[in-house]
């Protein structure tokens, strides 16, 4: 019998698998660490913080799922089933909030609604008020706002899809019965939407529960904030390692409902239902509800991205001389740097396992894959415990080890963080890529007796280019995007956009704030616009 898994790409599958995971195969190892001292230390964390942060957590995500739900629904229906002025520019401009990261939004929300703001001053001013006119921003409803206009377009978009696709034929069946369109509506598409409005809910709750920069700036205990707080104000390590266990949990859970939901998508219509579906053509709006059209559409966008871009422009036009202009370039220089090298490795890992996957769909090649493909799911607090929780096992055992000197003094560390998250990112566009590549092509390759070197070089990297750029790109912005793991993680005197932004705004220097701010809502509207041009060219 021949043992395949000796074979040489199996070792590399194997140490990329390891590679991927290691840091959370780390947290979890956390639970063997048992002694007195861990259990004393649960028992007071059940007995004070964790209530909190678990009913913290749950209250928010209800919230913001219900919220997400009803205005990525309600926009993807509005645009989908009806005509109006305007419903083709706001099929693009709904995804611009994508564009904006949710703690740049809840910086911008604090600078114009807090007391010392500008709204609150001209209410004071105009209307004879005293105090406090308008409620907290910095709590858990302003955070719940925040997210629902941020993180809502995940909704929409898979709504839209399902929508847009599914719900044709069985509208026009349903017209022909002689139901009105108010019960096609409620009878017909949207129970057809219900597994695409759950998946994209599971999805905006996983980056709920993995935001550290709006819970963090709001001084909101959740499982996230709870985890940076055991490691770095309490000193604990197992604490932190085991929140972070229970945070992956619910993220696990929510990652099983959103592929329970996407198994349950399985309507389709043919093409020829579709073109001759007189109710596949939307439906012309007038009058009121023209105008009701317009608010539910215009108002997500004016929320998610036209307000928060505007309170951040204030500062820039009403101060210029306190931009740090000058320190500006070296956190835009860091930020860019480690954007390509880890966009580079990213892309690199993922060719490979797409590739090896092409080539040989075995057992171990998919489990790897897989494996790979939920690491974008896994919440970058829970990154940074499972990087330097071995970091200080290692310097127990051997003090004097430079472990911790690779992770956390240089690129090393966070490089490895940003592949644990990202990489999923880039393996899902190069087997979105390689699906589009005939599988005759490889056969008539091996029948002229090339090798694999030469069919991944002279196959499929020309046919690869743009799936392989876009990859590079999505990869790319997410890295300037994140915060959590490169708070922590990034080498000394290494700045980033995303970081300094954060520092800035916790010093209460919003002006300052502004500038890397919009600088990373710039880059964010690169892969937003590219993705409104692919779903238009469909």
């Amino acid at each position: 019998m021949r043992l395949s898994f000796l074979r040489p790409r199996h070792f590399l599958l194997t140490f990329v698998a390891l590679l991927l995971t290691l840091p959370v195969l780390t947290v979890f190892g956390s639970w063997l660490q048992w002694d007195a001292d861990t259990a004393q230390i649960l028992r007071e964390m059940s007995a004070t913080v964790l209530p909190e942060y678990a009913w913290t957590s749950i209250v928010l995500c209800v919230a913001v799922g219900l919220g997400a739900a009803v205005v990525g629904t309600a926009t993807a229906a509005a645009v989908t089933l009806f005509s109006f002025p305007g419903r083709r520019t706001f099929e693009w401009l709904l995804l611009l909030p994508l564009a904006v990261p949710a703690y740049v939004t809840a910086y911008a929300y604090t600078d114009f609604l807090q007391f010392s703001g500008p709204a609150q001053v001209w209410l004071r001013a105009a209307f004879g008020f005293e105090g406090r006119v308008l409620p907290e921003v910095r709590s858990t409803s302003g955070a719940a706002w925040v997210f629902v206009f941020s993180l809502y377009p995940y909704v929409y978009l898979l709504a839209r899809a399902a929508l847009g696709e599914r719900a044709a034929h069985l509208m026009e069946a349903a017209r022909l019965l002689g139901t009105p369109l108010a019960g096609r509506i409620a009878r017909v598409a949207l129970p057809l939407a219900r597994p695409a409005v759950a998946a994209g809910v599971a999805l905006v709750l996983m980056e709920t529960l993995a935001d550290f920069g709006v819970s963090s700036y709001f001084g909101i205990q959740t499982f996230t904030t709870g985890i940076y707080k055991a490691w770095l104000s309490m000193d604990n390590r197992v604490a932190a390692a085991q929140l972070a266990t229970l945070l992956l949990g619910l993220v696990v859970l929510l990652l099983w409902l959103e592929h329970r939901s996407q198994r349950r998508m399985r309507f389709t219509a043919g093409r020829g239902a579709r073109a001759g579906s007189a109710e596949a053509q939307p439906v012309v709006l007038a009058g009121a509800r023209c105008v009701a059209a317009w608010v539910i559409c215009a108002l997500p966008v004016l929320m998610g991205f036209v307000a928060p871009v505007l309170f951040m422009l204030r500062p820039l036009s009403a101060d210029w001389s306190v931009l740090p202009w000058d320190r500006f370039i070296g956190w835009a220089w860091n930020s860019v740097r480690l954007g390509f090298i880890s966009a580079a490795l990213a892309v690199l890992l993922a060719t490979a396992l797409a590739f090896s996957l092409r080539r040989a769909p075995d057992l171990l090649t998919r489990g790897v894959v897989q494996l790979v493909g939920l690491g974008y799911a896994v919440p970058g607090a829970v990154v940074v415990v499972g990087l330097l929780l071995p970091v200080g096992w290692l310097q127990a055992a051997a003090p004097g080890s430079s472990a911790g000197y690779w992770i956390t003094a240089t690129a090393m560390g966070i490089v490895w963080a940003y592949l644990v998250r990202f990489t999923a990112v880039a393996l899902q566009s190069m087997q979105s890529g390689y699906a589009r590549i005939p599988a005759s092509l490889d056969d008539s390759a091996r029948m002229l007796g090339t090798g694999p070197a030469g069919l991944l070089a002279r196959v499929h990297w020309p046919l690869l280019r743009r799936t392989t750029a876009a990859a590079a790109l999505l990869v790319f912005v997410d890295v300037m995007k994140e915060l959590p793991a490169t708070m922590v993680l990034r080498p000394f005197n290494s700045d980033t956009l995303a970081v300094v932004a954060y520092q800035l705004a916790r010093d209460e220097r919003l002006g300052e704030a502004a500038l890397p701010s919009l600088a990373l809502v710039l880059v964010g509207l690169v892969p937003v616009l590219l993705l409104s041009r692919a779903l238009r060219s469909r």
